[in-house]
């Protein structure tokens, strides 16, 4: 019994894992920005839809070298191929539709990602911005929703 006391006592004191910061993405799956998707096909207001890294329900502006997401004003650039520099930091156009109502941006490392959607009701389109985040490794089940 004594044992028994002693195995079940030392068994609480076993270190707990360790909090591992997974990325949203696999690492290992293709990605890709949409290369027709510049800075100027942005410009204007947008409210994110789904997200994980920002919030949804988050209020973005795109203008001539600045972006505010959620009141936060940065620095935008754009790089070319349908990719940004985002307050010093890689974001990448995914996929944007034709008539630049819907988009879904991201960092390539994984770290965080978003679609937007000008009306904040994407329609059909939310399904096609999370098939292309699906193929490009993103859990979609991490992604916050309204």
């Amino acid at each position: 019994m004594r044992a028994l006391c002693l195995v079940l006592a030392l068994s609480g004191c076993a270190a707990a894992p360790p909090n591992i910061d997974l990325p949203l993405r696999n690492p290992t799956a293709p990605v890709g920005s949409q290369a027709d998707a510049a800075l100027g096909r942005l410009s204007g207001n947008w409210r994110v839809v789904q997200g994980a890294g920002v919030h949804s329900g988050t209020r973005v502006r795109f203008d001539a070298g600045q972006a505010v997401i959620g009141g936060r004003a940065m620095p935008v650039t754009d790089e070319g191929q349908g990719r940004l520099m985002l307050g010093g930091a890689p974001v990448w156009v995914y996929w944007i539709d034709a008539d630049n109502r819907t988009a879904a941006l991201g960092d390539p490392d994984g770290r965080r990602v978003w679609i937007m959607d000008r009306t904040g009701t994407p329609g059909e389109r939310l399904r096609a911005a999370r098939e292309i985040l699906a193929w490009y490794g993103y859990d979609l089940e991490r992604l916050e929703q309204e």
